[in-house]
């Protein structure tokens, strides 16, 4: 597996989530709400195919990994709605509130985010052991 690759990808990911998060810091809710349904659309593509990786990784093994990245299409859905719903409040009191909670949620995801890329760094290199293991037993038992 090239892991290098995939942290890469990741990295390149996070690099155009800064870019987006600067860009729509100034720009009108109109734009804002261009750029959720973008996100929602590009969060449904890569939701089915977490769910087709992930189905696939179950064959090969239950991962949880694989289950969490599953997940995340409800965890979206639920803030779809929540999207939804905020459009449709009028009083002040209310907005504030849901504003407070969505900022709040939005730094949990990041913080959450910034865990997931420590395992993943983690699993990566217990896997890169487990292959240098394997590799080095194959040698001896050549010898």
């Amino acid at each position: 597996m090239d892991f290098s690759a995939q942290f890469e990808e990741l990295e390149k990911r996070t690099s155009d989530a800064l870019a987006t998060v600067r860009d729509a810091a100034t720009e009108s809710r109109d734009q804002l709400r261009g750029r959720i349904d973008q996100a929602q659309v590009d969060l449904d593509l890569a939701s089915k195919d977490a769910k087709q990786e992930a189905g696939e990784a179950a064959e090969r093994a239950q991962s949880k990994w694989a289950q969490m990245k599953a997940d995340a299409k409800t965890r979206m859905d639920d803030i779809k709605a929540k999207v939804d719903k905020r459009n449709a409040q009028i009083d002040a009191k209310v907005a504030e509130g849901d504003a407070e909670w969505a900022e709040a949620d939005a730094a949990d995801a990041i913080d959450y985010a910034e865990w997931t890329v420590q395992n993943a760094r983690l699993a990566v290199l217990d896997a890169l052991d487990a292959r240098a293991y394997a590799n080095e037993r194959a040698g001896a038992a050549a010898d």
